[in-house]
C-alpha cells in the first residue's frame, strides 16, 4: 500500500505524514517493502561516533573526527491484527539472530529515499485495559544505507 504524495511538492515545510516507510517482510531478501498500518510517529535520531584527542601543537583546542554513524528509527503505533506490516513487526517480538533482520525505506516528500539494512527490535505491545493495543519498535542501521536524492526535473 503507497500513499499518494500527489499534492506535496518537494519544497516547503511538510507534515510528518507525508513520509511514507515501509519495511520488507521478507527479512533483507529481494526489496519489497510493505506499509505498516496504524502507526502513528515515526522518529529518525542519528548517533555520531566522534573521536576527540588534546593535540599538543593545537594550543589547547580539542581536535575531532567524524569516525562512526547508526541510526534509528522509532516507530510507535496501534497493533493492527490482519494487516500484513504490522503482523510482520509484532511477529518478531520473540525472534533473535537473523531473524530480525530487515530493510526499513523511508520516502521524504521530495522525493528523496532513504533505504537501510536493519535489525527489528519490538519495544512495546500490550496498554492499559481502557486502552487501544500498541506496537512500538524500532528499525536500527546494520551497516551503510543508501541514501538516493530525488530526480530533478
Amino acid at each position: 500500500m503507497k500513499y499518494n504524495l500527489q499534492f506535496f511538492s518537494g519544497e516547503g515545510v511538510h507534515p510528518v505524514n507525508a513520509m511514507t516507510f515501509g519495511v520488507n517482510p521478507n527479512g533483507r531478501t529481494g526489496n519489497e517493502s510493505i506499509v505498516v498500518k496504524d502507526a502513528e510517529s515515526l522518529s529518525i535520531a542519528i548517533d555520531n561516533n566522534i573521536d576527540e584527542w588534546d593535540a599538543m601543537d593545537a594550543g589547547g583546542w580539542k581536535r575531532r573526527l567524524m569516525t562512526a554513524k547508526s541510526i534509528t528509527i522509532s516507530m510507535g503505533g496501534k497493533r493492527n491484527y490482519g494487516d500484513p506490516g504490522n503482523d510482520y513487526v509484532a511477529s518478531l517480538f520473540m525472534q533473535n539472530g537473523q531473524a530480525c533482520n530487515s530493510i526499513f525505506t523511508v520516502t521524504f516528500p521530495n522525493g528523496d529515499k532513504l533505504v537501510m539494512p536493519c535489525v527489528i527490535s519490538v519495544t512495546s505491545l500490550g496498554g492499559e485495559a481502557t486502552a487501544t493495543g500498541a506496537l512500538e519498535w524500532e528499525a536500527q542501521s546494520d551497516g551503510i544505507p543508501s541514501y538516493i536524492e530525488a530526480e530533478t526535473e
